[in-house]
């Protein structure tokens, strides 16, 4: 593992909730500078915040130390909190119904796995050039479903 930390800024978007999403992901490495982004016709914005942090962990070669950066409440809950249980449960809530967008937690923890992660939540839509940048990603996933 390389001892550079890569940071990384994620960020999802949905017009209408369910409705066409979009995710984006801001990757700082040094001086290098990578963003991705994709969209879903259907979708809902926790999906896209979960897709986002996948697919930017899953962009990465070898393992990693990484600071990810999520303006998502419900992405830093489920990491930190939730996870551990479901997983004790079989992917179940406490009140023993299945977790909602469960495959993608699943493959969130693979990803996870691969890497050294450090969370940090960052307060959407404050200027912070990161978070801008991976919420302007996001959007434009949304805007190419169009074309």
């Amino acid at each position: 593992m390389t001892d550079e930390i890569i940071e990384i800024y994620t960020d999802g978007a949905c017009r209408g909730n369910p409705g066409p999403g979009g995710w984006g992901a801001l990757l700082i490495s040094g001086g290098h500078r990578k963003t991705l982004h994709g969209g879903e016709r259907e979708t809902t914005n926790n999906r896209m915040e979960l897709t986002a942090a996948i697919e930017a962990l899953n962009a990465l070669r070898g393992k990693r130390q990484v600071k990810l950066y999520t303006d998502s409440k419900y992405v830093m809950d489920g990491i930190r909190e939730w996870m551990p249980n479901w997983k004790k449960r079989g992917w179940k809530t406490a009140s023993k119904k299945p977790v909602k967008n469960q495959d993608l937690w699943q493959a969130l923890d693979a990803a996870v796995m691969q890497h050294d992660v450090v969370w940090q939540w960052v307060r959407g839509h404050t200027g912070n050039e990161g978070n801008e940048a991976a919420d302007a990603l996001a959007n434009r996933g949304i805007d190419e479903l169009g074309r």
